[in-house]
């Protein structure tokens, strides 16, 4: 694979270049100046990621992901900058990755391992995909699950939501019925909603997904692919595909889509 930097700090951009071109996974590493001789190069040139300086003379490092961009739509871009104050411009271009300077030799590593790893061609989607963005969905290998009760797709919803921590029944009936009592008729109901949706998941060949022990309630987190836990995790792609909603469907939601608002603006 190959990288080319950009930064009109020469010592920044050797030190760069320096780290990137020790990197086993980095067959090529072409460093330049200044944004013009970048665009030249890869007018003529191939390259998997792109490390730009944001602060830089003759076009600062968004603009020139942009024309970087028109020239090669699928190549990763990371951005170093001394000034925090250009986060939000790096994401509207989609950015695989942000790092303040000086930067730590082992972090933009791990940020280039990342970003090839996530732009690879031969990158795709995990087996199960859960989105929860807007309207709640589940996928296996890109086919929408059908849920034949709504109550059990939204058990599967919350569960997802709890990321893989262990929920009584009691805590999945309060949620899901709010003021309801939880009396005998409603613990057999409940009892019919788990069992719908384990018959589901066993339809699809994902019966695994949910693991109901003791009375306790979760989702094997592991198994997902899920934008939840991307964003969580840092991923940029998952923290652009939020627009501020979050499992539209479910008013249990509302407090997780607070703290995500509250993630995204701080960002």
């Amino acid at each position: 694979m190959k990288a080319v930097c950009a930064d009109d700090e020469i010592l920044v951009l050797r030190r760069t270049t320096a780290i990137l071109e020790k990197m086993p996974e980095l067959s090529e590493v072409e460093g330049f100046t200044s944004a013009e001789d970048t665009l030249e190069w890869l007018r003529n040139h191939t390259a998997d990621i792109a490390v730009l300086d944001i602060d830089m003379p003759d076009q600062n490092g968004i603009e020139l992901a942009m024309e970087i961009k028109k020239l090669h739509p699928d190549i990763a871009i990371l951005f170093l900058t001394g000034y925090s104050k250009y986060a939000l411009d790096a994401f509207s271009v989609h950015a695989t990755g942000y790092l303040l300077k000086p930067v730590n030799a082992e972090k933009l590593a791990e940020e280039v391992r990342y970003a090839l790893s996530s732009h690879a061609p031969e990158h795709v989607s995990g087996h199960i995909t859960a989105r929860t963005f807007g309207e709640f969905d589940l996928l296996v290998d890109g086919e929408t699950v059908s849920f034949p009760r709504a109550k059990a797709k939204e058990l599967l919803a919350f569960l997802i939501d709890r990321q893989g921590a262990s929920v009584s029944r009691t805590a999945v009936f309060a949620a899901m019925f709010e003021d309801e009592a939880y009396d005998r008729s409603r613990q057999k109901y409940l009892d019919v909603i788990i069992r719908s949706l384990r018959d589901t998941l066993t339809e699809y060949g994902i019966q695994d997904l949910l693991e109901n022990k003791k009375g306790m309630l979760r989702v094997r987190a592991e198994m997902l692919d899920c934008d939840l836990y991307r964003f969580f995790a840092g991923d940029i792609e998952a923290i652009n595909a939020y627009r501020g909603e979050y499992m539209n469907s479910y008013t249990w939601a509302v407090m997780r889509e607070a703290y995500i608002d509250g993630l995204k603006r701080g960002i």
